[in-house]
Parts: C-alpha cells; sequence; structure tokens
C-alpha cells in the first residue's frame, strides 16, 4: 500500500520508518498517529528505542569526517538532487501532511513546495571567512568550520516545511543531522527522509520519530554537537536544561505572542484583509502569526466589524474538502487549551464575541475563526499566546500607548505596523521590541534573511549567513607576516 493509499476507514497501512545510516528501520512499538480532521487513528509510526537513536548517532558521526570535507558547493549539489527528488513526490507527501496536520490540501502543496526551494537556495547564502587584521606584521583571519553532529528537533504546525530549514542548514555548512519530528506530525518527516535514501551518502541524514523520552536523549546525547529546536517556550526551556550537560550549542526558536498595530492613516479595507491572513494562517498555528491587534480608539468599530465580516465568510473543514481555507486545530491538547483561553474570555466583563467563538458540529479538531472585542489586557487571550484561530482586537488612544502595551509580553519574536507612510512606519517598527517587524505585512521566511526572536522567544537566529554562523565554529587562524 501506498502512503496516501487507505481502507474505507480511513487507515493507512503503509509501513513508515525510520532512516537510519541511508536504510530503513522498523520499531518494537509503535505510535498511533491521529487525523486532527476526524480525530481519529489513521496510521502508525516506529517509536525509536535508545538503541536505534545511539545507532543513528553513531552513523552521522562517522557520516561526518567525509561529508565535512566536502567543498559548500559539492554539498550544495547533494541538495540540489535531494530538491529535486522531493518535488517529484511532493504531492504524495502533501497529502500526508495534510491528513496528520489538517491544512488544506493546497496549503500543503506550497509547504512542499517551499521545502524543496529551501534545500537547494539554502546555498546561495555564501560563508565567507573574515580577515581581522592585515596589518604587515600579523594576519589574523577568522574561518568557520562545522560542529559535527547536529540534533534537530521539529513541531507539528509546519511539520516539512521547518524541517527542511534544519536540514539544509546543518548539511550545507557540513554537519551531519539527527532529525526527530513531532510525534503529532511525524509521518511526512519520515518519508521526507526516506526520498532521501540513494541521494545523500548514508549517515549524513537521519531521522528517528518517537515521543517525548526521544527528545530528551537527543538532548542529553553525548554525541550530538548542536541541538536546534523550535517549538514551544516550556519545551525549549527543558531541551536547553538537557543540553546543558554536554554544553552543547543550542539554537531556540520558540513562541511568539505577535502584536499588529495600525495606525490612524491606514486602509481599513486592505489592512484588516492581510492582518486578518496573518492570524488565521494554518488555524492560527504559526510562531509569527499576528496574535494580537491594536487600533485606534476612533477607527475601532469599523475595523471590529470589517474582521467579523472577514471570519464568517473563511470557509472550514476537512483538508480534502473544495474551497477549505482554513483546517482543525492539529491536536486535542491544542483544541483543549485553545477552548479552556476562550471559555475564560467569554467570562470576562464586557468582552465581545463578534465573531465565532463555538466549536464545529462534525467530528474533529474544529472551531470557527472568532474576533474577541472589548477584552482586557490582562486577560489570557492577550497575555498568552493562544496558538489558535482566535483573535484578540485592542483600542488605543495614543500610538505611545500602544507601542508600549505591544511590548509588555514575555515574548518578541515578530510584530508588524499598518500605515500609508512607510517612513513613520519604520521608526514606529524599531521601537517594537521583536526579532522581525513587518510594515504593511506579516509572516515570512526567506533562506537568506536572519530570524529569531528576543526575550523568551528564543536564542540566536536561524538563515542567512549570521544564522549558518550557529551551525558553525569559529575560528581565528593568527600568522605572522613573514
Amino acid at each position: 500500500m501506498s502512503p496516501t493509499a487507505a481502507n474505507d476507514a480511513g487507515v493507512v497501512a503503509y509501513e513508515f520508518t525510520h532512516t537510519i545510516d541511508g536504510k530503513a528501520e522498523t520499531s518494537p512499538s509503535s505510535i498511533d498517529v491521529i487525523n486532527p480532521s476526524t480525530a481519529a487513528v489513521f496510521a502508525k509510526c516506529p517509536d525509536a528505542t535508545k538503541d536505534q537513536l545511539d545507532r543513528a548517532v553513531a552513523s552521522a558521526r562517522k557520516a561526518f569526517k567525509s561529508w565535512s570535507r566536502l567543498s559548500f558547493a559539492e554539498r550544495a549539489d547533494y541538495l540540489k538532487k535531494y530538491a529535486a527528488a522531493v518535488r517529484e513526490r511532493a504531492d504524495e507527501v502533501a497529502a500526508i501532511i495534510t491528513r496528520e496536520q489538517g491544512k488544506p490540501f493546497s496549503h500543503s502543496q506550497r509547504e512542499m513546495a517551499q521545502t524543496a526551494m529551501w534545500l537547494e537556495t539554502i546555498s546561495k547564502v555564501e560563508v565567507k571567512d573574515h580577515v581581522l587584521r592585515d596589518d604587515g606584521k600579523n594576519r589574523l583571519v577568522m574561518n568557520f568550520r562545522p560542529l559535527g553532529v547536529v540534533g534537530g528537533i521539529t513541531p507539528w504546525n509546519v511539520p516539512v516545511g521547518l524541517a527542511s530549514h534544519k536540514i539544509a542548514q546543518a548539511l550545507y555548512t557540513g554537519n551531519t543531522l539527527v532529525l526527530k519530528p513531532s510525534p503529532f506530525t511525524p509521518l511526512s518527516t519520515l518519508l521526507l527522509a526516506e526520498i532521501s535514501r540513494g541521494i545523500l551518502p548514508p549517515g549524513v541524514f537521519n531521522t528517528v520519530s518517537g515521543g517525548n523520552d526521544l527528545g530528551q536523549w537527543l538532548s542529553e546525547h553525548p554525541g550530538i554537537d548542536k541541538i536546534t529546536f523550535t517549538g514551544s517556550v516550556a519545551t525549549g526551556k527543558r531541551v536547553m536544561a538537557s543540553a546543558s550537560g554536554t554544553l552543547k550549542r543550542v539554537t531556540l526558536e520558540l513562541g511568539g505572542n505577535d502584536p499588529a498595530i495600525m495606525l490612524d492613516d491606514v486602509d481599513v479595507e486592505d489592512a484588516t484583509a492581510r492582518i486578518f491572513a496573518g492570524a488565521f494562517a494554518n488555524c492560527g498555528q504559526i510562531c509569527m502569526a499576528v496574535k494580537r491587534v491594536y487600533v485606534p480608539e476612533a477607527m475601532y468599530e469599523p475595523v471590529v466589524e470589517k474582521f467579523a465580516e472577514l471570519a464568517k465568510g473563511f470557509r472550514v473543514g476537512d483538508g480534502f474538502e473544495d474551497d477549505v481555507q482554513m483546517g482543525p486545530l492539529q491536536n486535542k491538547m491544542q483544541f483543549d487549551k485553545v477552548l479552556d483561553v476562550l471559555e475564560d474570555t467569554k467570562n470576562q466583563p464586557g468582552v465581545r464575541i463578534v465573531a465565532g467563538g463555538h466549536t464545529l458540529n462534525r467530528p474533529g479538531y474544529y472551531l470557527a475563526p472568532t474576533i474577541v472585542a472589548d477584552i482586557k489586557d490582562d486577560s489570557r487571550l492577550v497575555v498568552e499566546e493562544q496558538f489558535g484561530p482566535v483573535l484578540p482586537v485592542l483600542k488605543y488612544k495614543t500610538l505611545e500607548d500602544a507601542i508600549e502595551r505591544a511590548n509588555d509580553t514575555r515574548m518578541g519574536l515578530g510584530a508588524s505596523v499598518w500605515t500609508k507612510d512607510l517612513k513613520k512606519g519604520a521608526e514606529v517598527a524599531q521601537q517594537l521590541e521583536a526579532g522581525t517587524v513587518w510594515v504593511n505585512h506579516h509572516i515570512g521566511a526567506e533562506p537568506e534573511i536572519p530570524f529569531g526572536g528576543f526575550k523568551e522567544s528564543g536564542m540566536g537566529r536561524e538563515h542567512g549567513e549570521m544564522g549558518l554562523h550557529t551551525y558553525m565554529e569559529a575560528q581565528v587562524v593568527n600568522v605572522p607576516v613573514a
């Protein structure tokens, strides 16, 4: 049976496997994988043993010796061939993404296109030696060399897309990789690794699936030189603690409570449509999505009404249904968390639910797109990262007040400013405490542009030359001039 074929109950009998040293491996036990559109088990993935992780790390360490000696150009050629093979099986993997993650199939296809793009275009980022001094007496050059074996841990919201970032950066810089996908969405990543067999040298890219124990084993493993983690703040702190025993290099890309500030000259029709798209993409399950909106008092009601209109017209359903714009929340734990925050919101005095606020009467983890008005700054919906399709809209009197309130969070991943005055937008952007601030758009990552957060939204940067340096060790070579 193919990965996408299923019986009448929607169950896929395909044997998904780890990739260890370039070969397929099963495990004695398995994990149920649930389709969030039905809340029913549709497949199983292998649950890696400690011995399998040890062998994956050993194979990566063995492969590192020859892989690290290749030039950047040679490693880029391997990644380009891999990207071509990913494109050939893109729709097959996209169908699995929709089944295990819940997003519309067209969005999964877009994720696969982005995955192939990242694998081949990261090589456009040049890593150069830096001449620190050349004064006729000494020549000091700082060069960058790969760390060794990278351990990658990826989340469930963009399972293959975010995996491709770690694969591309780790391998291009000369490291080898052991990757662990989320137990909620492991299958598409296992397929991504399956595609790599016979293209990448054995041991260069290993993937093992499993539960939380596997993540801790990976973070603590003495054979791992760096951990790159994308996920929640709470889990990121545990990963950092686990990695501290061997002083591994750590990059953490964590959550965000991203504000959008509308200025008083904004085009309401255009800005609300763009902000709505930035808030409800992937059912609101994006770390850099808009999580709260600040609107001038004088234009508050028209903006709220426009958001409500957009929410009421947004088509929600199974990712394989025609014209679906948003699927379910990905898992029951997240579904219950968002419902709990929403229930708390409804109990706040004076709060208006102007659209949504209810689940859908069908199996699965569906919640109608929800717009909340007249909510206070200290409410859970504003303070916490909801990571779901619920958007609070807050009014402000002065721009200084909006900036101060937007910055009043322990997170600082992204933010956006909306205005016709681009100079003013840039000035406001520089006052916001976030790793990336967009003017008149929101959400986006590029291979050439560093990305990461302030405060508890993470440590370090991914992408661009700055991000690639976090996968390498800087070395200064000091040579006297003869």
